[in-house]
């Protein structure tokens, strides 16, 4: 009886095989951050209101959302995949199978980095004049449900969140689209 308990295995929050990679896309973010966020308080209040500035928080944003189509690829390569319909087209899945494994790879890192990168746009929006538009309120309530995400994240290492990682982060997915094409 000791050494069956003996060789139970308690599970932590991060697998071993990905610690790495998310403890290193967490240093590179927070590093990044860091010294963006510093460089944006140093600026002159001149600059801060000027066309430059605002191009300066959309490139943010738009690389934000270069990450973000890599991070939700994740679902979309996983569901064309489940679809019996490419049972004809063997050498398209495999090739679709291959990028999955990539994308499921880098999920997590990416989606580390797309955070920091958003956290900047976020402060950069505020500090050019946040107006109540329909472009930033639809940003500010994507935000809002992109909270939740990286945390039910945690949840979903140990399968305890009810599928509620998937479900925030396709909302967040949808308002996101919504806030960076309309």
């Amino acid at each position: 009886m000791n050494s069956q308990q003996h060789l139970e295995v308690k599970q932590t929050w991060i697998p071993k095989k990905e610690r790495i990679w998310v403890f290193g896309a967490m240093a590179v973010s927070t590093i990044y951050l860091i010294w963006q966020l510093w460089s944006l308080f140093h600026l002159p209040s001149t600059t801060i209101h000027s066309r430059l500035f605002e191009r300066t928080f959309k490139d943010y944003g738009s690389n934000a959302r270069i990450a973000l189509f890599v991070v939700v690829s994740n679902y979309i390569l996983a569901f064309i995949i489940k679809q019996r319909t490419l049972g004809k087209f063997a050498h398209l899945k495999k090739g679709l199978v291959m990028l999955l494994r990539i994308v499921k790879k880098y999920h997590v890192t990416i989606a580390i980095l797309a955070i920091a990168l958003i956290l900047l746009h976020t402060v950069a929006v505020f500090m050019f004049g946040f107006k109540w538009d329909f472009n930033n309120i639809s940003g500010l309530l994507a935000l809002i449900v992109l909270l939740p995400v990286p945390i039910s994240g945690l949840f979903r290492y140990r399968r305890l969140d009810k599928k509620w990682h998937l479900r925030c982060g396709l909302a967040f997915a949808v308002l996101f689209l919504i806030h960076a094409f309309l």
